[in-house]
């Protein structure tokens, strides 16, 4: 899929999921999604559930000839054509077959983190949090930042480093005194955060070799 048709495909993606027309699921089954043009050239989102027809009970109630149709309007003076919007989403589906339903997309909001065939990254709603987090004016505020930003310390090269200024105010009989090592300590984490990388999976089970390095304040793995 093209990068502008992803674009598109995220953004439908999210109106469905605004509008509660979709959910996110953790079915075992799912379908391919694809983009179709339009006539006006937009794009349309569509589902290949070619599989699932295949193994449904067809809906086997005859359709109505159109001259019996024709011949119930005898007598009528007002006539309408009705054309829902977003038909398909206008009929409920039972719960117990929403299952049957996923489609499955590049990517996957999980517990904070986004996952996706290129890797692991931080959920953009996550580093938005830490972009406006305010500065630290207590030991209990620091320790709140901390949880959150060391959720993601994985991200951040040698984090227990950067973060050692702030953690010792946090240490029992600490004088509390926002220094300006105390500010860059916590600027470089939001910055670091909020552009952290995308952290590949690994290829393989085995041939890797681990260094580690270890101080007062923080250790090394590579």
């Amino acid at each position: 899929m093209a990068p502008t048709e992803l674009k598109e495909l995220k953004e439908q993606l999210r109106d469905l999921l605004e509008k509660g027309f979709i959910r996110p699921s953790q079915s075992p089954c799912g379908a391919p999604v694809l983009l179709v043009k339009k006539k006006n050239g937009s794009l349309k989102m569509c589902i290949d559930y070619r599989q699932l027809n295949r193994v449904t009970v067809k809906n086997k109630y005859p359709l109505p000839r159109i001259d019996d149709l024709f011949d119930q309007l005898q007598g009528a003076s007002h006539f309408s054509k009705i054309d829902l919007r977003s038909g398909y989403h206008q009929v409920k589906v039972r719960e117990c077959d929403i299952p049957k339903t996923v489609f499955r997309t590049r990517e996957v909001a999980f517990l904070g983190h986004v996952v996706s065939g290129d890797g692991i990254k931080v959920d953009p709603k996550k580093t938005e949090v830490i972009r406006n987090w305010p500065r630290p004016l207590t030991p209990s505020d620091i320790r709140s930042f901390l949880g959150l930003a060391g959720y993601y310390r994985r991200f951040v090269n040698e984090f227990s480093s950067i973060a050692s200024p702030m953690t010792k105010l946090t240490q029992k009989k600490a004088k509390f005194e926002w220094t300006d090592e105390c500010e860059r300590s916590f600027q470089t984490l939001k910055d670091k955060l909020v552009s952290a990388p995308i952290l590949l999976l690994l290829d393989g089970l085995e041939g890797f070799v681990v260094y580690c390095d270890a101080s007062r304040v923080g250790l090394v793995v590579s």
